[in-house]
């Protein structure tokens, strides 16, 4: 069964890309005020166009890749001489961080890096910058794209060794180093250090830069990690105002560190930033970044039992009829809204018959993003099985297991594969425990504990939809086993702190084993979590009046 058999999809297709041909962006204009950071970098084309390409890598550091390309462009039209412009064009469809280019992406850059070499450059430097992302593109439809991304950051390398002292080089080769260390899954991060370090660096001299502040949150976007990420979390969005994610791109520390207030506000911003960038382009539906930071929007939420506030953000996705472009952001918020919304909540029923509503953007083809379908199934699975519902729940883990087999087959980037293994694992789980064999059940669990443990999460998810440690706190609380529970729930905390149902978790399981002062802990961080709370959930409701106690 298909995502596209649970969902009312109608067949909207996008009638064009967004990127303007060059004839089209005479028409590209910016609003006066617009600021998105001060970068400088010194390229040997015409000098009247030497502004408008720092303001164009400006825009391509906050992976505003459609609003760089067509600067870019502008750049070409009026200098059809300076290879760099193409470059940028080339670079504006690589996008290191997310998912491979898509097939019209890959055509783009491929084109354009073919005019930046017939154009050439005139010095050493530029020259390595075009080869370096010519080896990227270069025989896409052959090499994988984890071998090109690795051939790329290879090539900056050798050009950041070259002269240390260029900092957008030094910028350029970190954000590679990020790259090449996301998918290498080293829970050392090392690459992700050492990118640090470099930007680091850059930062004294160029505190203002938005790549430096941007790629130094990534560097650090991780549970241990991400505290020393905090000053420039909070000072990316102030260098960048005009991007709507540098608004949204602080929220990503904000979430790990379990600061939901200021992962709110940030979200906030890059909502309203995403909006008026589709207002202003005059875009016929959503931008991508909207949804991306409603998805942030919606989790942060659902963590202080702002429920309604949440249902706010999910009952806004459901009238979303067209997201502009179709990406894997848009995929990923489709599919994890609703998921979250009524696992968070622990409302089993209402995720085990969980589906998107007809308002599903209509331009999205899913068969494109089955890594976010299986959220859906995840949700139905652990639901049904939650439920007692064991036939509907053997049918979403089976189905499961079959999106990890076809993902299994693709060999490019994120191992979203593994992610979707790890989500069967704990659906799997769940079902065996509805089946009455608890053996199976706890030794599936620890297993999807332990694969989780030694992964990391994709940069455009703000977490999982069901920690699997966490997950393996329930199951022990299930069997009777408080003790073990506990544990199990407080190092889940230390990777994911003030998670809603991890607090409650663990204070539940203190209590449960008579450990009346660590429940009086967590019961009372969870009642200071929700001081913004809209809803009466149950547990809150235990929490304050384990609390008011004497």
């Amino acid at each position: 069964m298909k995502l596209k058999n649970l969902i009312l999809i109608s067949t909207l297709l996008l009638t064009g890309l967004l990127t303007t041909t060059a004839q089209e962006t005479h028409k590209h204009k910016h609003e006066m005020g617009e600021q998105v950071g001060q970068v400088n970098f010194k390229v040997s084309c015409s000098p009247k166009v030497q502004s408008q390409f720092n303001r164009a890598v400006a825009w391509l550091h906050s992976f505003e890749y459609e609003e760089a390309e067509k600067e870019f462009e502008l750049i070409a039209v009026a200098d059809p001489q300076c290879g760099m412009a193409y470059w940028g064009v080339a670079m504006s469809n690589y996008h290191p961080l997310w998912t491979p280019p898509t097939p019209d992406e890959l055509k783009k850059g491929v084109t354009a890096v073919e005019k930046a070499n017939a154009a050439g450059a005139k010095t050493e430097r530029e020259r390595a910058f075009i080869a370096s992302i010519t080896l990227f593109f270069k025989d896409a439809d052959k090499v994988d794209h984890s071998t090109r991304a690795t051939a790329y950051y290879e090539s900056m390398k050798k050009l950041y060794e070259r002269d240390p002292s260029d900092d957008e080089t030094a910028v350029f080769y970190s954000l590679s180093l990020i790259s090449v260390g996301m998918m290498a899954n080293d829970k050392t991060y090392a690459k992700e250090k050492e990118a640090a370090q470099i930007l680091n660096r850059v930062l004294k001299r160029e505190p203002q830069h938005p790549g430096v502040t941007h790629y130094l949150i990534h560097s650090y976007d991780y549970p241990a990690l991400a505290e020393l990420a905090l000053p420039a979390a909070r000072s990316y969005a102030k260098i960048a105002p005009a991007s709507a994610h540098a608004q949204h791109m602080p929220s990503h520390i904000f979430t790990r560190l379990g600061l939901w207030q200021e992962a709110i506000k940030s979200n906030l911003d890059a909502r309203a930033s995403a909006k008026a960038f589709a207002a202003r382009h005059k875009m016929p539906g959503a931008w991508d970044e909207q949804l991306h930071a409603m998805d942030y929007l919606a989790y942060a939420y659902l963590q202080g039992a702002q429920d309604k506030e949440a249902w706010g953000v999910f009952q806004e996705l459901n009238k979303i009829r067209r997201v502009d472009p179709p990406s894997f952001k848009v995929a990923y918020a489709f599919a994890a809204i609703p998921a979250r919304y009524a696992l968070e909540r622990r409302q089993w029923a209402e995720a085990a018959k969980l589906s998107l509503q007809p308002g599903t953007v209509t331009n999205l083809s899913w068969d494109n993003f089955r890594w976010a379908e299986a959220y859906l199934h995840l949700a139905r699975a652990v639901g049904a099985a939650r439920t007692g519902d064991k036939t509907l729940a053997r049918a979403e883990v089976d189905e499961l297991k079959a999106i990890h087999q076809q993902l299994g087959e693709i060999k490019s980037g994120y191992d979203w594969a593994r992610q979707v293994e790890i989500q069967s694992k704990i659906a799997e789980a769940w079902l065996s425990f509805a089946q009455g064999n608890s053996e199976a059940a706890l030794s599936e669990m620890k297993d999807a504990a332990d694969a989780d443990d030694a992964t990391e999460k994709h940069p455009v998810t703000p977490g999982s939809i069901l920690p699997a440690r966490e997950q393996l706190g329930e199951l022990l609380l299930e069997l009777k086993k408080p003790v073990e529970a506990l544990h199990e729930f407080e190092v889940s905390l230390r990777v994911a702190p003030n998670r809603f149902n991890g607090l409650y978790g663990a204070a539940r399981a203190a209590r449960l084993a008579s450990d009346e002062k660590t429940a009086r802990l967590y019961f009372s961080k969870l009642v200071e979590l929700c001081r913004h709370a809209d809803a009466a959930r149950p547990e809150l409701e235990e929490a304050k009046e384990f609390v008011a106690r004497k």
